[in-house]
């Protein structure tokens, strides 16, 4: 889409009656012509069309190259194609072709003064990143909601036990606001990488021409700050050739969609063992058993990560060997981004809405959180602490599971734990460590509260990881407000700019 190859114009060389003024009536047709067009699609970068034209050309005039009535001529045109929109536009193999036709068809050859300086190369390039940073933001933003319905929601339950798991077997008692807060934890990076892709998104490649520079003494920087990017693509043949911010936002993505499909797998588990309910909003029933709550949205965005990651692949073989300058290969890359961006930004605003509006039952979460002898870690750690070598402990624990059912109750357990450390120390348990003291450690809200290290799941432990993480959304939140105020603050700079000419 959009990458559709190179031609730099020299002032007052167009025909406004030509059907194309880039190809002529040379390579215009063929069988092959609506393979080769990305003209539908590239409805998505009309309007990055027309922010790069127009400060191409306000730079253009402030260095010399046009006149200033020339100048007013094509924004003037610029802006009548804005107006009739992009369904309007001349046929073409592409949206920047096709705009150029338009504003030669409406005020004449000096319309094609408009592309002195410059190839579609370096166009389309500056095109596609105008868009994609605006479209990484909105990533960015989803994911912040994300973590604002995740870091909600741990707070609101940072005192519920639930069991936890490893190898979808009864492991340790935490709770679900440590649950939740991993979780968090993990889309706080998906964040901080998908501002850091668009940072090097944010780089302007206009000024590169086909790959080799141009004769015309042009300013590459002035382009830069009138399209809001934070600087330029320093070499031409980089600037034309490079698709590696493509490359590093998918990926970016692809990461996000991982965090979202083992969330949303959480999810699904929790919600058949009756901890979580999501709401109607975000479940259905089925056609026939209307007793089901089906967690699908769930279920979709935890195939999203197919569909992202399918993109990554076909994004990488794309640009996998391509020599440096130019090729049309890079028609077929882009595609593969929006469609990752646009899946992943959805599929993130979902599971977000399916944390905010699901309901934890702490009863059923509570009625099994002991569940498999899950406590018996701490009644290790408790011989450990006692002076026990934690191998001989963990000796002492495994024999005494080994004796016991998955439903046992605390006093069967106690006495198993009792024998299985007269067999394996040679002592009574109550030697090392009192009946108190177990008793606490075989309760899961003891064995929950026991664990305050850093990042542990006793609830003084999770507010304050939470406290930390809210911290860090916090300047995940201004850091996106500020790329979206220096874009849209662009914006209005490159309209002042324009103004004084039409």
């Amino acid at each position: 889409m959009t990458d559709t190859g190179e031609s730099e114009a020299e002032p007052g060389d167009a025909e406004a009656d030509t059907e194309t003024v880039v190809r002529r009536d040379r390579f215009a047709g063929g069988p092959a012509r609506g393979f080769m067009s990305s003209l539908a699609a590239d409805e998505r970068i009309f309007a990055a069309d027309l922010a790069v034209d127009r400060a191409h050309t306000v730079m253009l005039v402030e260095q010399g190259i046009v006149g200033d009535d020339e100048a007013g001529e094509i924004l003037s045109g610029l802006a009548a194609v804005e107006a009739a929109g992009h369904s309007a536009l001349p046929d073409g193999e592409d949206v920047h072709e096709a705009i150029e036709s338009a504003v030669v068809a409406e005020v004449g050859a000096v319309g094609g003064k408009m592309h002195t300086a410059r190839s579609r190369n370096d166009e389309v390039a500056a095109c596609i990143r105008y868009r994609y940073r605006a479209d990484l933001l909105a990533a960015a933003e989803a994911t912040l909601a994300l973590r604002e319905a995740l870091l909600d929601a741990a707070a609101e339950h940072a005192d519920t036990v639930m069991p936890g798991f490893t190898h979808r077997q009864y492991a340790q008692p935490v709770t679900v606001g440590h649950f939740l807060s991993s979780y968090a934890g993990a889309v706080e990076r998906d964040t901080a990488r998908l501002l850091a892709a668009f940072d090097r998104t944010n780089e302007s490649p206009l000024g590169g021409a086909a790959f080799g520079g141009t004769t015309f003494d042009i300013d590459r920087e002035r382009t830069a700050d009138l399209l809001g990017f934070d600087g330029i693509v320093e070499n031409s043949t980089d600037a034309a050739s490079a698709r590696d911010f493509l490359v590093e936002g998918t990926a970016a993505l692809a990461n996000l969609t991982a965090t979202l499909s083992g969330l949303a797998a959480d999810l699904i588990e929790h919600a058949k063992d009756g901890y979580f309910l999501p709401s109607d909003d975000y479940a259905s029933t089925s056609s026939i058993m209307p007793q089901k709550v089906n967690p699908d949205t769930l279920e979709l965005a935890r195939a999203v990560t197919g569909d992202v990651s399918g993109d990554l692949t076909g994004l990488l073989t794309t640009l996998k060997g391509l020599p440096r300058a130019y090729n049309r290969d890079l028609q077929r890359a882009t595609p593969h981004a929006w469609d990752a961006v646009d899946d992943a930004t959805e599929a993130t605003e979902v599971v977000a809405g399916a944390v905010a509006t699901g309901d934890w039952d702490a009863e059923s979460c509570a009625a099994d959180a002991g569940a498999g002898f899950s406590t018996a870690t701490g009644v290790a750690d408790a011989l450990a602490a006692a002076g026990i070598p934690f191998r001989t402990a963990h000796e002492v624990v495994a024999a005494a599971a080994a004796t016991s059912p998955a439903d046992a109750d605390p006093e069967t357990l106690a006495a198993n734990l009792d024998a299985a450390a007269q067999e394996v120390l040679g002592e009574s348990l109550y030697e090392h460590v009192s009946r108190e003291d177990l008793d606490a450690t075989l309760d899961p809200v003891g064995s929950v509260g026991s664990r305050a290290s850093r990042g542990g799941p006793a609830p003084d432990a999770v507010a304050d990881s939470l406290a930390r993480m809210t911290e860090t959304y916090d300047d995940h939140e201004a850091a996106v407000d500020a790329r979206r105020d220096a874009l849209a603050a662009a914006e209005t700079d490159l309209a002042d700019a324009v103004e004084p000419y039409v």
